[in-house]
């Protein structure tokens, strides 16, 4: 089979472009200090409403006694829960999302704080928020016809005295 010169100028320049481009990805992925999760807790999404955590009543911000918050949500079509939550600001808080029945990814613009939320498996994030303000949540992965509408409120808030 004959290949023109030409073409075959084209094939080396691809070739070390793309070369190029996966060791830039990876030099900047090194030098970050980014890396794939490594721990996957499993959960079943079709029991979540079942579980300890996950129940409708033990959902939202609570404080974990030490100057640490755990906030526990749940993504399901076409809405986070709770709709609503309130933060202190200047926290640690551990953020829990399980998923109930598809993909979503929880994203919160002007913040540090976005995450992809798997059927099957325990999303957390470790996050402080370092504003006082109301923030929207939105879903970042498409998930159905609803998914323009998946949104909810996050409120930080002025730490309250102890």
């Amino acid at each position: 089979m004959h290949i023109d010169q030409t073409e075959k100028k084209w094939i080396w320049v691809t070739i070390f472009m793309t070369v190029i481009m996966v060791g830039v990805l990876t030099a900047y992925a090194v030098g970050s200090n980014i890396h794939p999760p490594s721990g996957f807790e499993p959960i079943d999404s079709t029991r979540l409403h079942l579980s300890e955590e996950f129940a409708e009543d033990n959902l939202g911000y609570k404080d974990n006694g030490d100057g640490t918050g755990t906030l526990t949500m749940v993504g399901a079509r076409y809405g986070f829960y709770p709709s609503t939550v309130e933060v202190p600001v200047d926290t640690p808080i551990k953020i829990r999302v399980a998923s109930a029945d598809v993909l979503h990814g929880l994203h919160v613009p002007f913040t540090n704080y976005t995450t992809m939320v798997v059927p099957g498996y325990v999303a957390e994030v470790n996050t402080t928020f370092q504003k006082t303000g109301d923030y929207t949540v939105m879903c970042n992965e498409y998930c159905g016809l609803g998914h323009d509408h998946m949104w909810s409120r996050l409120k930080v808030v002025e730490k309250t005295g102890s």
